[in-house]
């Protein structure tokens, strides 16, 4: 069994801590906690189990990384904390642990990382002997290994294009779709996430990921946008009052430029109500989806629609994003110590867990 440490308990860390209590390869070892209310609390209960699990939280890193664990899957945020969560992957690698974590974008694409970000990593595995794989969903899987694999069944590409469309209200971090996305914001409000260069730096490295497996030289990586206000004033069931004349929709790409033709293009297409721009693309049914389309010979479209035990389709993708990761640690514990991508570890059958009692 791989003792592994469950680091972060919010809506990645919690599916986290299911996961590894699923996967028959894996020992929840320890979860680590930063609110002081959840120290002691034990992680079935942290994970929204039905039964507890034996392991209570700590807030002690030093003594959980002093155990020597396998593995961590470090499930803290690093949205608006880089710094601080880099410097806790750095930590743990040096402690010997493969590290799985979808907290820092720029090391989605490793390779094309920032050289002071990457030093850092790989002066931590040449010291302690740990591994680094960063992945999610979108960026992540989404548009990394499902595109690049369904592309395998053309005879032609012309472009492929990934598309993630939901309804964020579903989404279960307020303050990140009001303020970071923007959702129910004035029209003249900028939101972080949509300045310029920010929809590069976060899936770029997808973008020039798929063009590496591809075999092809990008001429550039550039943006598009468009923003939406809400015609009338909405209630949502989550988030409460979105007034008229705020943002209600936001889309945008992410264009890998081949030969002066947008090639490999990440789009998506949010909205905080689904009377907001209909004219856009919408999701079969349900709040969401995470779709690829192939243009060529043949057009191919694959839709992907993950939804959790509560029937949320925004959990569902983080879930979908923890089990990626969760199912890579016995691959990357075998394999050499080192800093990993996508094209580097594969997505391989849940081998072990048909059938299993969901915990």
């Amino acid at each position: 069994m791989i003792s592994t440490v469950v680091w972060g308990t919010g809506n990645v860390g919690r599916l986290a801590i299911r996961a590894v209590d699923a996967h028959p390869e894996l020992d929840l070892a320890a979860v680590l906690v930063h609110d002081p209310a959840k120290v002691g609390r034990d992680a079935g209960d942290l994970g929204g189990l039905d039964a507890g699990l034996g392991v209570a939280a700590t807030d002690d890193v030093g003594a959980v990384l002093a155990a020597r664990p396998q593995a961590v899957v470090y499930a803290a945020s690093g949205d608006i904390r880089p710094d601080e969560a880099l410097a806790d992957i750095v930590r743990a690698v040096r402690a010997g642990a493969v590290v799985v974590s979808p907290a820092l974008y720029a090391l989605y694409d490793q390779r094309n990382a920032p050289p002071e970000m990457r030093e850092a990593v790989l002066a931590a595995i040449a010291d302690g002997g740990g591994s680094l794989f960063v992945s999610g969903v979108d960026p992540g899987w989404g548009n990394d290994v499902l595109p690049l694999l369904i592309s395998g069944l053309g005879a032609t590409v012309d472009v492929i294009r990934c598309q993630e469309i939901f309804d964020y209200s579903t989404y279960d971090q307020e303050d990140s779709v009001r303020y970071l996305v923007g959702m129910g914001q004035p029209m003249d409000y900028e939101p972080p996430m949509l300045a310029p260069t920010v929809p590069t730096m976060v899936w770029g490295g997808q973008v020039r990921l798929m063009a590496r497996a591809l075999g092809v030289e990008l001429d550039e990586v550039r943006e598009t946008l468009d923003r939406r206000p809400l015609d009338a004033t909405v209630d949502t069931r989550t988030m409460g009052e979105f007034e008229a004349g705020t943002q209600g929709a936001v889309r945008f790409e992410v264009q890998g430029v081949v030969e002066g033709e947008p090639r490999i293009v990440i789009e998506h297409v949010t909205r905080i109500h689904p009377s907001c721009a209909p004219d856009w693309p919408v999701p079969p049914d349900g709040d969401g989806a995470h779709r690829v389309v192939i243009e060529g010979d043949p057009r191919i479209e694959v839709t992907v629609e993950a939804t959790d035990r509560d029937g949320n389709r925004a959990a569902g993708g983080n879930a979908t994003a923890v089990g990626r990761l969760v199912g890579a640690i016995d691959w990357l514990v075998d394999a050499a110590p080192g800093l990993y991508d996508a094209l580097d570890v594969p997505l391989r059958p849940a081998t072990g867990r048909l059938g299993r009692k969901r915990p």
